[in-house]
């Protein structure tokens, strides 16, 4: 597969769709309230980078990473299931990790949900560990985040 990642700085069309298809995938398995993703608009923030995994020109995946001050944290990460196993999200990460050591951070997390089994390998696989909830997650309702998994990872 010849896979390129790069930065996108507004919501292209394969962006809104890539978007769109994660917020289907999840709206089938978790309650309004336990879906804890960014609003497309708000991707495009200074203090998020976001970016677009394409093979052979068709968009295959996309992630970003919100850059707090004291933390980074992975945001709206999605392949396309027609490209799952080929390395994207590997590679999406390892951008992700890069821009967060850029930003002169070493703490990146993330959340997903308890059914999102193939992306808890991924981030286990990656180095990512459980954690308890950080940051926004602290101040949400129990039931809100009763499906959710937390993860950090320390970078070098």
């Amino acid at each position: 597969m010849n896979l390129i990642i790069a930065q996108v700085t507004s919501p292209t069309d394969d962006v809104r769709s890539l978007i769109a298809e994660l917020e289907a995938t999840l709206a089938a398995e978790y309650l309004p309230e336990q879906q804890h993703g960014v609003a497309l608009d708000a991707l495009f923030q200074p203090s998020i980078q976001f970016f677009i995994a394409r093979s052979d020109d068709v968009a295959v995946g996309c992630g970003g990473v919100a850059l707090c001050e004291s933390f980074a944290e992975v945001k709206r990460m999605y392949v396309r299931p027609a490209a799952r196993g080929n390395g994207v999200a590997d590679a999406l990460l390892a951008r992700i990790e890069a821009a967060t050591r850029a930003a002169g951070l070493t703490r990146l997390y993330l959340e997903t949900g308890d059914r999102q089994l193939a992306a808890i390998r991924v981030y286990e696989r990656a180095g990512f560990v459980r954690c308890a909830p950080f940051g926004p997650y602290l101040d949400m309702p129990p039931s809100s985040i009763a499906t959710s998994v937390f993860f950090e990872k320390h970078l070098p």
